[in-house]
């Protein structure tokens, strides 16, 4: 993508969606970082039928370590590796609880050091909750990121990278959000659908895709 193009890009997505949300449903701090860490390799729609069973019965550090380990896995059951992801919540909840004093820390670095938080978990927390301009590079933003000629890359990492350099500062609060969503509902893996797209005169992708019964 030109460096000219990246401006109008963004403006045009921003133009149709001024003030993009995550869909992962929370009420608090703890509420996102407890749905991120849940998300990996599940949908927010799986991650947010959850939560909506467990956050009226816990929804802090501390009630999900009163909870335990067994009933939190029976609240999470439906999400994939829910075993896996119960064990790191229930630690992350318990460092939350003995070293922040039941608070999500808003340092990369503390972020980070919690059970089942990787870079990408720690960008949505600080970015959402915390504003800072973070890029948190999930599925739907690399593909979107390589095919449009945004930010090419070979890994998460070095998209992420490219995005912080490229993405004009204007646009970079709520960038991650337009990417997210563009990539989850136009520009989808197996056919993206060109014909909806509205930044269609910006984006690398060759062939674009016709619409369902078009000729080529």
């Amino acid at each position: 993508m030109k460096k000219d193009h990246i401006g109008p890009f963004f403006a045009t997505l921003q133009a149709a969606n001024p003030l993009p949300e995550t869909e992962l449903e929370y009420t608090s701090a703890f509420e996102l970082l407890t749905a991120v860490l849940l998300s990996a390799q599940a949908t927010d729609v799986g991650v947010n039928k959850a939560t909506r069973r467990l956050y009226p019965v816990a929804n802090t550090p501390q009630a999900i370590l009163d909870l335990g380990l067994e009933r939190l896995e029976g609240y999470i059951k439906t999400i994939g590796l829910y075993r896996t992801k119960a064990r790191n919540l229930m630690e992350t909840c318990r460092i939350l609880v003995e070293q922040y004093a039941g608070d999500v820390p808003r340092t990369r670095e503390a972020l980070e050091s919690l059970p089942g938080v990787g870079r990408k978990t720690a960008n949505v927390v600080l970015n959402v909750i915390f504003g800072e301009e973070t890029m948190a590079v999930d599925t739907h933003i690399f593909r979107v990121s390589n095919r449009t000629g945004l930010a090419p890359g070979k890994n998460p990492m070095e998209v992420e990278t490219a995005l912080l350099k490229r993405v004009p500062k204007e646009f970079m609060a709520h960038a991650h959000h337009w990417l997210i969503l563009h990539g989850r509902y136009v520009c989808v893996a197996r056919t993206p659908r060109c014909w909806e797209c509205a930044v269609i005169q910006y984006c690398d992708y060759q062939p674009k895709t016709p619409p369902p019964g078009a000729t080529r």
